[in-house]
Parts: structure tokens; C-alpha cells; sequence
């Protein structure tokens, strides 16, 4: 059954149990909840950014592009510039801004200090092309930014089939295609 593009999905996101990556300064989020396990990241983390509540929506049919949706926080005192985005178990990743029934591909995103960006359902989101056929619901996957500067952040992303109802929040988004929307034919 076809979908229209006023079907999206607008709050697909909810229904994530909180998951994050805290960067090199040892920060915790502000909002840790029983099953944020925060962990301090790897030596190319970027200092003073933070990254939770990730996860990959799977397409529902196979070829058709995914979904990831989380959320970057810069703690630190300078403007960032996020620049590319790459997930474990996908042959590609984008960065794309939807708006108003029409959506495009971004190349860089500037995050001012103290600011957050929400990549969501029905805005910012990453999508991502030929993904795994080994990535099942229920399984993690690992999503890294790349900042401007060569610096990254990684964190894992709870992968989830579309409509699903982990966390108890869950949308069905039977038939929705990605495919056939502006800027998906790649």
C-alpha cells in the first residue's frame, strides 16, 4: 500500500530507550535515564561533543534506504562543523534536511556551543544506502561523525525494523518510501 508523503513519520524517535557516547572531557548527559550507559569515547572523539538516543530504522524493503536519527550536543566552547556522517553496515551515509514535503541533501551542519541538533522524523535525519542484509532488529550498529577538522565521535545505534515498538513508543509505517521521495534516487 502506497504512502504519501503526509504519512511520514513525525515522532519515530520516541520510542529509543536513551543511549550516548560521551566525548574525551568525561561529561555525562544531562538527562541520564536507567538505561543510558554512558562510556567515554575512543582517543578520536571530538573533545566537548556528546551524541545520544541513537538509532537505524531499517527500510522495510530490502534496497530501499534506511534511517538513523540521534542527537549531537557541543558542551564545547567553540563552534563545530559537522561534515560527514558513515554507519557501520551501510555502503553509504547522508546527512539530509526534510522540509515541507521536500528533502535535500546536507553537506555540513555548524553547531554553535551549547547547542543541540536533533536529527528526527520529519527534519534532520541521516539516510543510509545498501544497508546489510546482517543488520536485524534488535542488533547495533555503529554510527561516526566527522567534523570539519578531521576530528570524530561515535556511538552505537540500536538498529529497528520500521513500526516497531521497542521502548513502547513505536510508530507503524507500513509501506512508507523512501524511495519516492525528492532526492532519494541514488
Amino acid at each position: 500500500m502506497p504512502v504519501t508523503k503526509r504519512n511520514l513519520p513525525v515522532a519515530l524517535i520516541c520510542s529509543v530507550a536513551l543511549m550516548s557516547m560521551v566525548a574525551g572531557c568525561g561529561k555525562t548527559p544531562d538527562s541520564p535515564t536507567e538505561s543510558n550507559d554512558a562510556t567515554l569515547s575512543g582517543p578520536n572523539a571530538k573533545p566537548g561533543m556528546v551524541a545520544s538516543d541513537g538509532k537505524l530504522v531499517l527500510p522495510i524493503v530490502a534496497g530501499r534506504p534506511g534511517a538513523v536519527y540521534f542527537t549531537v550536543r557541543n558542551d564545547g566552547a567553540e563552534p563545530v562543523t559537522l561534515a560527514g556522517v558513515h554507519v557501520s553496515g551501510a555502503a553509504k551515509a547522508e546527512m539530509h534536511q526534510s522540509n515541507g514535503g521536500t528533502m535535500a541533501k546536507v553537506d555540513s551542519l555548524p553547531i554553535d556551543p551549547g547547542a543541540s541538533m536533533v536529527f528526527a522524523p520529519g527534519g534532520l535525519h541521516v539516510m543510509v544506502f545498501d544497508v546489510s542484509p546482517d543488520l536485524k532488529p534488535g542488533g547495533k550498529a555503529e554510527l561516526t561523525l566527522t567534523f570539519s577538522d578531521g576530528d570524530k565521535l561515535s556511538m552505537p545505534l540500536q538498529v529497528e525494523a520500521l513500526g516497531s515498538d521497542t521502548g513502547g513508543g513505536g510508530m507503524s509505517h507500513e509501506g512508507m518510501d523512501h524511495g519516492s521521495m525528492e532526492g532519494m534516487h541514488h
